[in-house]
């Protein structure tokens, strides 16, 4: 006799998504509602934690990103049940989320935080690996050890500190950009960071085996700073899972097929919010705001969504979080600090902008976009610790006209003109 199928799991606040916005929306959850059952749905064994989270400034922060297993998540948490298991199909008019085992499982309030999909150039190839998740890292890893020679191909995060991170085998990097790094850099920080590539260091005179990077035909060395083992901490969102809208009404898409998202996180659908890679801004945008994939707005998305659908649940009101005032954003390329503030690359300023630079060799890069006498937007590479200062110019509009290219002159301590 076949055995009875469980009933609907009830929860208040369903989460889907194992990945930084997902985990950081239920973490939040569980806070909040500490007597309420959290179930967090994730395709995946593991989950990825937020870890040596530091507030650097007011919307500045740092983090490591570390996988753990759910049962650990559920340690910390014990209000959070862990799901795990694929999601087939949502049921939005029944408030209802149908699991790959056949479960179904009922929400007050839904956060769909499943990612997204990369691209890739060739399905089935053995020879051609997608680099997502760590899974696929891990893959990858075990294949470069056999490898004499790789291509990547990418201009992002991931190809950025793989071409970096990888020796013992030749590199060829192949990017249809005119520069390296062209979502984070114009063609001047690239060439800051390029001449870190083929600078020898002092220990490059010991006989050893180096990497050899090609680009346009041309061979450059270089030596790199660890071992290819390491290469899995700078992975992006979990991207792995992914989520069937089948037998619901319509989503109201976004231009990059991402889930539209008003300024509470929540989709045109009752109820339903989503978070991270998944969404798609839709509110009217900070003029030096704008949405990146990347694990700080992930985290910042999580957070926030959670706050807005528990303010919902108690039929409280809740004001737009303040992170999404201005775009920051840091990280480490080529082991430089590298701090991405406002409209760093003037996006959407068009022409009417100018630029003000900075430039040490092997020491520091710092761009600053003005417009109309106030700054915009920022790129700092190297230790500069200029980050907080101009974090707060960008934030309070000042009219920086009078100061011209005292602005940047190394030796005026711009920070006491400002405290």
């Amino acid at each position: 006799m076949e055995a009875a199928r469980p009933p609907a799991t009830a929860g208040k606040f369903v989460v889907v998504g194992g990945g930084i916005a997902g985990v950081t929306c239920a973490e939040q959850l569980a806070t909040q509602f500490p007597s309420e059952d959290i179930l967090l749905i994730t395709a995946s064994p593991v989950i990825k934690a937020v870890t040596n989270f530091k507030q650097i400034s007011k919307i500045l922060e740092e983090f490591d990103v570390e996988e753990q297993s759910s049962t650990m998540l559920e340690k910390r948490f014990p209000n959070i049940k862990v799901i795990e298991s694929g999601v087939k199909q949502l049921k939005s008019e029944e408030h209802c989320i149908v699991t790959e085992d056949g479960n179904q499982h009922v929400y007050k309030k839904l956060c769909l935080c499943a990612g997204a999909k990369p691209k890739l150039i060739c399905e089935g190839n053995p020879y051609v690996l997608g680099i997502r998740d760590t899974d696929s890292a891990q893959e990858f890893q075990k294949q470069l050890t056999k490898a004499k020679r790789i291509m990547i191909i990418g201009n992002g995060g991931i190809a950025l500190e793989l071409v970096y991170e990888i020796e013992g085998c030749e590199v060829i990097w192949a990017i249809k950009d005119k520069a390296i790094g062209n979502t984070f850099f114009d063609a001047g920080a690239a060439e800051f960071l390029t001449s870190k590539l083929i600078a020898e260091k002092p220990e490059a005179k010991i006989a050893q085996k180096r990497t050899r990077y090609t680009t346009e035909g041309r061979k450059k060395e270089a030596r790199s700073k660890s071992k290819a083992d390491n290469v899995g901490s700078a992975l992006g969102p979990d991207w792995h899972e992914g989520l069937n809208l089948k037998g619901t009404k319509e989503f109201n898409l976004g231009e990059d097929g991402g889930l539209k998202v008003d300024d509470h996180m929540h989709t045109s659908v009752p109820d339903v919010y989503a978070a991270g890679d998944i969404c798609t801004a839709s509110w009217q945008l900070s003029p030096v705001w704008q949405q990146m994939r990347l694990w700080t707005q992930a985290r910042q998305m999580g957070w926030y969504a959670a706050k807005c659908m528990a303010a919902a649940s108690l039929g409280d009101s809740t004001d737009m979080d303040f992170s999404f005032e201005l775009f920051a954003h840091v990280t480490k390329f080529f082991n430089y600090k590298v701090v991405l503030l406002g409209k760093y690359n003037a996006q959407g300023l068009g022409s009417d902008h100018e630029l003000m630079l900075r430039c040490t060799k092997g020491q520091e890069y710092i761009k600053v976009v003005m417009q109309n006498g106030r700054m915009m937007g920022a790129v700092l590479i190297g230790e500069t610790d200029l980050e907080e200062t101009f974090e707060n110019l960008i934030l309070n509009q000042m009219n920086l006209s009078s100061y011209g290219e005292d602005l940047l002159d190394p030796n005026i301590d711009i920070e006491d003109y400002f405290d």
